[in-house]
């Protein structure tokens, strides 16, 4: 399989981005795919064990083992390319198993920053961990905005898949700042890029939805 360049390079910026962002899925997902077909596993049961990953890292990082958790997120994350990946090569594709995909999406998004929260909640020796908890509760907000705004433009049947910092960009964020968590400041960073970035990318896709609907 090979990225088309010639494609990317005739799109506009945001649509170079998503079939960037494909081809590169595409590459990762490919072999992993094939394998899950050969032994009869279903997109909707891959996308219940991102799930559950998703409540391992939340508990984990609760505990405070904020690098193990991060681990789990990334395999985790894995999960989420997977079962749509899985979906379409297996001609899965059902509206229930898209509704149930974005579904747990929020709830895995969710698990993890509480689980955050509950960590600086209960974790007296944090410095500034009120601030912590605030920065979370606008990085949870923000998230939830950029995939909100997509599925009411897909709603009108406007596909809405723009933007500099989707999920594969918080997943990865998160999950980095979950690793270097031992260095100061770092998770606050990732939190802060996601929450800024987030809060971007759902004005870039409001943008993108008002030009569509005067078209």
């Amino acid at each position: 399989m090979t990225i088309p360049i010639n494609n990317i390079q005739n799109q506009p910026s945001t649509a170079k981005l998503q079939v960037f962002r494909k081809a590169i899925q595409a590459y990762i997902t490919r072999p992993i795919v094939i394998f899950l077909e050969k032994i009869h596993a279903t997109p909707n049961s891959v996308t219940l064990l991102g799930l559950i990953l998703i409540i391992v890292a939340a508990v984990l990082a609760g505990m405070g083992h904020l690098f193990a958790a991060g681990w789990v997120v990334l395999v985790a994350s894995v999960c989420d390319m997977i079962d749509g990946a899985l979906a379409r090569h297996a001609n899965k594709v059902t509206r229930f198993g898209g509704i149930l995909d974005s579904t747990l999406d929020r709830v895995s998004e969710a698990a993890i920053l509480v689980g955050l929260i509950a960590y600086f909640l209960f974790n007296n020796t944090e410095p500034y961990r009120h601030w912590l908890i605030l920065v979370i509760a606008v990085t949870m907000i923000a998230s939830f905005l950029v995939s909100y705004i997509r599925a009411r433009a897909e709603a009108l049947r406007i596909e809405c898949q723009v933007g500099i910092f989707t999920r594969p960009e918080r997943v990865i964020i998160l999950a980095l700042g979950l690793l270097l968590s031992g260095l100061p400041f770092v998770l606050v960073a990732a939190l802060g890029i996601i929450a800024v970035m987030s809060i971007i990318t759902a004005i870039q896709r409001l943008a993108y939805v008002y030009q569509r609907t005067k078209e």
